[in-house]
């Protein structure tokens, strides 16, 4: 919301540009190697509907999703916010080196926005580009269990569709309470909510269709209405494992690779890590802030740290 902006706005995590290393070529000289520890690329870009939409990053005339990939890949790896909307909402970036995983360390810091009683976890996968092809295969994704793993309350395949808005809707000053329609596969329906703060269009202007679909894992509520004010609504972190959870300088914004599992809930080992895609977890409104929407800012290898 407009008061998370701000306090990210306030606090600046301190990158260097990169790490060299000495190789071996050929001739047997001495190469150096220089990886970044940070983003260096953004392979897909699909936000669903939300109140930053169209925002973060800026959607112009005539951009496509080529154009909005792009616009997402320079601002991960300048580590500026983008927005990813409402459930299933998702970005999948990479790194130009593989990412170790050490066990028993904490491998990857993930960036976002989240403060104190303001988290909106984001789901995270991994994928080890085990056969180099420089772009991470559908069996090579795995998702990170983190502490709502085992939760009763978790759905898995969950699948949402948000509707495009009607033109009137679309052009109603204000707030309007049935602003995007939407239904899901637990036979669930209902409406998104354009709020008074935010009067841009919440539906991606670069998608031509008249609805689009996300599916994955749904996380429980945690949203909380603390007192009797509209203004006393907290979004609770939970435990580990989550994108945008906890503030960027805190453990709980790192994530173990040893947390993958496979389709089933086993443990899946893997050397390393090529790419993360992260998509919001949660599909809920929280009084004035809205809908919770995951945001990310970008990653750090931790062992270039």
């Amino acid at each position: 919301m407009t008061k998370r902006l701000i306090l990210f706005a306030l606090f600046s995590l301190a990158l260097c540009s990169g790490i060299s290393c000495s190789s071996d070529s050929e001739s047997g000289e001495k190469e150096t190697i220089t990886v970044k520890k940070t983003v260096t690329k953004v392979l897909e870009y699909a936000p669903a509907f939300g109140q930053f939409v169209n925002e973060l990053p800026p959607y112009e005339t005539g951009d496509t999703p080529e154009s909005m990939r792009l616009k997402a890949e320079k601002a991960l790896m300048n580590n500026e916010v983008i927005t990813l909307g409402g459930f299933g909402g998702y970005v999948v970036f990479g790194f130009d080196h593989t990412i170790e995983n050490r066990p028993g360390k904490r491998d990857v810091r993930i960036l976002g926005n989240a403060f104190t009683n303001n988290a909106e976890p984001g789901v995270i996968l991994v994928a080890y580009d085990r056969n180099k092809n420089g772009r991470p295969d559908e069996e090579e994704w795995f998702e990170l269990a983190g502490s709502e793993h085992s939760n009763p309350a978790v759905v898995k395949n969950y699948a949402i569709t948000y509707f495009r808005p009607t033109k009137s809707a679309v052009e109603t000053p204000g707030e309007v309470k049935h602003y995007i329609r939407w239904k899901d596969n637990q036979g669930n329906e209902g409406w998104k909510i354009k709020n008074q703060f935010h009067q841009q269009q919440y539906y991606p202007q670069w998608i031509k269709a008249d609805s689009i679909t996300f599916s994955g894992t749904l996380l429980p509520n945690n949203a909380v209405q603390v007192g009797q004010t509209e203004n006393s609504w907290q979004l609770k972190t939970f435990g580990w494992g989550y994108a945008d959870n906890y503030p960027n300088t805190r453990e709980g914004a790192t994530i173990d690779i040893d947390w993958a599992v496979d389709q089933a809930g086993n443990p899946v080992h893997l050397p390393g890590i090529d790419f993360i895609k992260i998509y919001t977890g949660l599909n809920q409104e929280a009084g004035w802030l809205g809908e919770t929407s995951t945001e990310v800012a970008g990653a750090i290898d931790l062992h270039l740290e």
